[in-house]
């Protein structure tokens, strides 16, 4: 099985690392990207996606809201909410959302993604 990961940050530099980062992995792929939250949405629903790689501050609705609505459509869809900030003040908000987990996107490495894909698996 191909774990189809969805990237959605407002910012082309930090969706071209995360790229890169999923590209580490044997078995993950990059469906698509997405530079808002409500694109985000649809894109995750259009394109199947597993995983969605989702910031917590984006234009329009936030990455909370569109986490919420994400997860709604597709429950068994794993959002992993991402910040320039540190976990303490978004995690809880993020988890409440329906996200598997937040993390600082300088902490974004190949093994923190196989870790929350296979949490709960």
């Amino acid at each position: 099985m191909t774990v189809r990961v969805l990237i959605v940050d407002d910012q082309e530099p930090f969706r071209s690392a995360a790229r890169l980062v999923v590209g580490l992995l044997d078995g993950y792929t990059v469906v698509g990207e997405a530079a808002t939250g409500e694109e985000g949405v649809k894109m995750a629903a259009e394109l199947g996606a597993d995983m969605v790689l989702m910031d917590v501050n984006l234009p329009d609705i936030d990455g909370l809201e569109a986490t919420r609505r994400i997860v709604a459509a597709n429950p068994a869809v794993k959002v992993l909410a991402m910040s320039t900030y540190e976990a303490g003040e978004f995690e809880e908000a993020a988890l409440a959302s329906g996200a598997v987990g937040f993390i600082s996107k300088s902490d974004l490495e190949p093994e923190t993604l196989t870790a929350y894909w296979l949490e709960d698996a």
